[in-house]
This record gives structure tokens, C-alpha cells and sequence, in this order.
């Protein structure tokens, strides 16, 4: 083990010298002893708790981090942190703090480690905006870190074949449509979620799992351990273990591991494998705090030239279980390395180069993960499309579709409300333009996810005859012709405010198109948006400060300006 009393670690400015006798009290009454003071600090950080499932086991993972890191000569100090379930706030007005928590977990991260003066961070998250959340707080504070996602669940089973949440949410749709009854909707959401852990598929949490590997800030390997299997406490010793050897080493920090070529390694990740549309919203809001300007049009370059080799549900077959068993993350990023389409020589968190910790990883399946060669897109899974109704840029996954053309009338909602409502009672036809508006980050405020609404209609057989656009999120799980993050916004005056009952509105999904436009002309616009009255700014609390300081989607929806200065106690 290093020596630690010849060297002055950051944490010593909260206990060192005559008048911080009474702060030594504060850490004796922790259960410390003298040696134990002196020891490197590192903050333990999880969203564990009774929020979601995806947060149960969270806490227990932590211990096994404090048990690595006190083995390896530091003082661990567990930190919980606030966390939002998408999955009880869906499909009503609570789901406006889902985006918001991303911002108050890395708020917090910060508050914490800068307050207490930790050494080190040790962050664990397994629900959507904790992972990305997490991240940002990492790169924010730039001490040494490292990142674990707490794992996918296991799938649950109906009739012999695996399901997850987004079955249950479309057999809602299936039974208001008649083509399922109530007695399979209750045995679909009994079955469903069995265990703790994250939604089983290729949604945003499991997501941003991989890209936390492909960062460089999580450990090759670490994203798709199921939640429930033992091998996560092993894991998590030994990266506590690892990142001690950061703390008292020369190992680079954060934002010497976040740089341009890491963030096109994530970006690669997600289009590899049919990723959420989120991540399109967490990417550049991570490089925000690393001071890099990477927006919507920095990912749209490299989804457009990565394959898609990952058979991932919701585009695909295979969930994070097997993934796992195929290997794990490692194995796309392998394969996506030896053609080219990663860079090798960017850090991480170990010191080593991504390159050098893909070393040994196995070869693609064939089946869970195409070799590039057989891949099931040469386009990747994810595309932005651009044009006079979206000119700051819309999302759009196109994994799994089978028609990348659209074209049909406009039928507006003002919010998710109005749109859910019309979709329950099937007031909408075959071939509409569904648009659903003041839904992004400053006009809902918080920017919504609408699953509820497109997984009724796959369930009402409509998911491939209409298409959803929206200026507001999607949730991993979504699939169809769903469209999202249109920029800007209806609440900046954005074009989608202009849109009217019947406009004819046009999408090309294809490579060579990738656009989105409405038979208006400018004028006809600009008098449509000269006319409108904008819905009025919240009024106190934490929404009025969300919408009076967040930023575009297409800058990742951050809220401050990235310029993190260092206090001057502090190394």
C-alpha cells in the first residue's frame, strides 16, 4: 500500500491544524480513530432507495464499495442522493422532475465533494437520469472517480417468453383497442419486473451504462452484471480497490479521460446498439461540464456513420441479461474498435487506453451481436433529421422500423394531456402527424418522456401508422415513428408552435434525406408565431428555477455555463 503520510491530500483542509480540532471531532464521532483521520476521503455516492426498483439494491452494492475502499487505505463516507423513477411518474405531471433530478444529482455530487473536500468519488446509479446525473458530477468535480451502473433486472416471464415493463404498457393499449382482456394486462404487470435492477432493455438507463464504459470513467465490463447476481460485489470491491490506487497514484482525472474522441466513443456505442434518443440529451450536457462544446450535430455525425450490430430490444430481440451472457459491453465496443469505428488511444479511469482494457474481450455471437460485417444497419440505430420544422435538430430511433418515410396531416396537441386523451379514445386516423407541443425543456418546464402514449399505440396495432412528434423526450423504451427533441422549441418559438390542425408535414428518415419539414412558407410562419400567445412561466419552487436557467435540447438541456472555477483551498 502507498505510504500516505508523506503526502497532503486535498481532505487534510478539513481536519488539519489547531482550529479544525472541532471538524476532527465531527469525523472521531463517525466511528474514526487518529490514523483513520488521516487516511484519503472518498464519497460514496447512490440513488439507493425506495423509488424504484431500479434503486433497491443500490444501497447494499454500496457497502461493498466502502469495503474496497477502506481495504485499500481510504475512508469511505456514503453519500445518498436524490433520485426520480421515470416509472411512477409516467404519463402525468410528475414526470417534469424526471429530467430536472439529472441536475440536482449532479448539483449534489458537487455540493458534497467540494464542501467536504473528498479525494475521491465512487458513483453509483442504476435509474435513467442517476447514470447520466452521476457522470456530470464526476466531471464536474474532477477528482479522481469512477462510475458502476447498478445493473438491469431480470426479465420477468408470460407464456414461456421473456417481458419487461414496456409489455405492460403496451397490453394497456392492446386492451383498449379489444385485442387484450384486463385478466392479461394483470398477469403481464405481475410478471413483468421480478427483481431489483434498471428496465431490462437497451433503454436509457442500460444505455448509459455502456457509455459509461465507453467514456472510460466505469470499469470494462461492469455495465451489464445483472443487479441481483453476486458477482456485483466482487466488482464493486475491486474497483473501490482500483480507484484508492487513483487516489494515491498519478492516474488521470476526469476530464482528462472526457475528451472529444471519448464522447464520439459513447456516441458510437449508443447508434451500435439502437440506444435511447436520451442520450443524445446526456452526451453533450457530460462534455458541458468538461468544457467541451459538443451538441446535437457533434452526435448526429457519428450516429450516421456507425453500424448497428447490437439485436437489442426495443429495435431488436435481446435485453441487458443477455448481453451479459454474449460477454458483455466489451464485446460491442471490441468489435466496433477492430473496424474502426472507436478510437483506441482515449483514457480511462485505470490509466490505460480504452484499447489496451478491450484487450482479451470476446468475439460477437452472431445472434445478440452482429459482427460489423453482418450488420443489421450500415446507418447505425438512431438518426437527427433537420428542415424547416426542426432546424435546431429532432431525434428519431430507427432501429427495428420498417418505413424511414412519412408523410401526413398535422393533429396538434398543446400538452401530453390533450394527446393522451385523444389516444385512449382513438380520436386520430391512420397516416397523422401527431404533435404534441410545450413539452420541452423550458415550456413544459422539465421536458417530459412520453412512453405512455407510444407504447398505447402498439398496443392499439397503430405503432407503423402514424408518426409523434414532439418537442419534448421519449423514453428509451419507445419505438415506432416517434420524433423528439424537435429544436427549438415551441416555448422559444420554435416552428412546431406554428403547426395548425391539417398542415401537411413531411419525414424522411433515409440516409440520404434525414430530414423533417411542413408545407408552410417562412411567412406563413412567421405570422402563425406572431400570433400565438406562449403559455406563462411557472411561478416558485424548483420548476421556475429549471425553466429560468436551462439551456436548448440540442446543448444538452445543462443549466449553468460550464465554467467550473476551483475555490483556492482547494488542490
Amino acid at each position: 500500500m502507498t505510504d500516505n503520510t508523506k503526502r497532503r491530500f486535498r481532505s487534510a483542509t478539513i481536519y488539519d491544524g489547531l482550529v479544525r480540532a472541532t471538524t476532527r471531532s465531527f469525523l472521531l464521532g463517525l466511528g474514526m480513530d487518529d490514523d483513520e483521520i488521516q487516511r484519503p476521503h472518498i464519497g460514496v455516492f447512490h440513488t439507493g432507495g425506495e423509488m424504484s426498483p431500479c434503486n433497491a439494491n443500490l444501497r447494499e452494492q454500496a457497502q461493498h464499495a466502502k469495503t474496497g475502499i477502506y481495504a485499500g487505505g481510504g475512508m469511505p463516507h456514503e453519500c445518498p442522493v436524490v433520485s426520480i423513477s421515470d416509472g411512477l411518474t409516467m404519463a402525468h405531471s410528475g414526470m417534469r422532475f424526471s429530467l430536472i433530478s439529472r441536475e440536482l444529482i449532479a448539483d449534489s455530487v458537487e455540493a458534497s465533494t467540494r464542501g467536504h473536500q473528498w479525494d475521491g468519488i465512487f458513483a453509483i446509479g442504476a435509474c435513467d437520469k442517476n447514470l447520466p446525473g452521476l457522470m456530470m458530477g464526476i466531471v464536474r468535480c474532477n477528482v479522481p472517480g469512477v462510475f458502476v451502473h447498478g445493473g438491469a433486472a431480470i426479465p420477468g416471464q408470460v407464456e414461456g417468453r421473456d417481458v419487461n415493463v414496456v409489455n405492460t404498457y403496451e397490453t394497456i393499449g392492446k386492451v383498449l383497442a379489444g385485442a387484450a382482456s384486463r385478466e392479461d394486462l394483470d398477469t403481464m404487470s405481475h410478471h413483468c419486473l421480478p427483481t431489483a435492477g434498471s428496465c431490462a432493455g437497451q433503454f436509457t438507463a442500460n444505455t448509459m451504462g455502456m457509455v459509461s464504459e465507453a467514456l472510460g470513467l466505469a470499469p470494462i465490463g461492469s455495465s451489464m452484471v445483472p443487479a441481483v447476481f453476486a458477482e456485483r460485489a466482487p466488482l464493486m470491491r475491486r474497483a473501490a480497490q482500483q480507484l484508492m490506487a487513483a487516489v494515491m497514484g498519478d492516474s488521470p482525472l476526469p476530464r482528462d479521460i472526457v475528451t472529444r474522441q471519448a464522447l464520439e466513443n459513447a456516441c458510437a456505442v449508443v447508434s451500435a446498439t439502437g440506444g435511447s434518443t436520451n442520450a443524445a440529451l446526456h452526451l453533450p450536457a457530460i462534455a458541458h461540464e468538461a468544457g467541451i462544446r459538443f451538441h446535437l450535430d457533434d452526435v448526429a455525425e457519428v450516429f450516421a456513420r456507425t453500424p448497428l450490430i447490437g439485436n437489442l430490444s426495443p429495435g431488436g430481440k435481446y435485453l441487458a441479461r443477455d448481453v451479459y451472457y454474449a460477454g458483455g459491453a466489451q464485446v460491442i465496443l471490441r468489435e466496433l474498435l477492430a473496424h474502426g469505428y472507436l478510437h483506441g488511444g482515449a483514457l480511462t479511469w485505470t490509466g490505460r487506453t480504452l484499447a489496451e482494457e478491450l484487450e482479451g474481450a470476446a468475439a460477437p455471437d452472431g445472434e445478440v451481436v452482429k459482427r460489423v460485417e453482418d450488420a443489421i444497419s450500415r446507418d447505425g440505430g438512431l438518426a437527427v433529421l433537420k428542415g424547416n420544422l426542426c432546424p435546431d435538430g429532432a431525434l428519431l430511433k430507427i432501429a427495428g422500423l420498417n418505413t424511414l418515410v412519412h408523410s401526413g396531416p398535422a393533429r396538434v396537441f398543446e400538452n401530453e394531456e390533450e394527446a393522451q386523451a385523444a389516444v385512449q379514445n382513438r380520436r386520430y386516423e391512420a397516416g397523422d402527424v401527431i404533435v404534441i407541443r410545450n413539452e420541452g425543456p423550458k415550456g413544459s418546464p422539465g421536458m417530459r418522456e412520453m412512453l405512455g402514449i407510444t407504447a398505447l399505440l402498439y398496443g392499439q396495432g397503430m405503432g407503423d401508422k402514424v408518426a409523434l412528434l414532439t418537442d419534448g423526450r421519449f423514453s428509451g423504451a419507445t419505438r415506432g415513428l416517434c420524433i423528439g427533441y424537435a429544436g427549438p422549441e415551441a416555448a422559444a418559438g420554435g416552428p412546431i408552435a406554428a403547426l395548425r390542425n391539417g398542415d401537411r408535414i413531411h419525414i424522411d428518415a433515409r440516409p440520404e434525406a434525414r430530414s423533417i419539414r411542413v408545407d408552410l412558407t417562412p411567412e406563413e410562419m412567421a405570422e402563425r408565431l406572431a400570433q400565438r400567445a406562449f403559455p406563462k412561466a411557472p411561478q416558485g419552487g424548483l420548476l421556475e428555477k429549471y425553466a429560468a436557467s436551462v439551456r436548448p435540447a440540442c446543448q444538452g438541456a445543462v443549466t449553468h455555463s460550464g465554467a467550473v472555477t476551483w475555490l483556492r483551498d482547494e488542490s
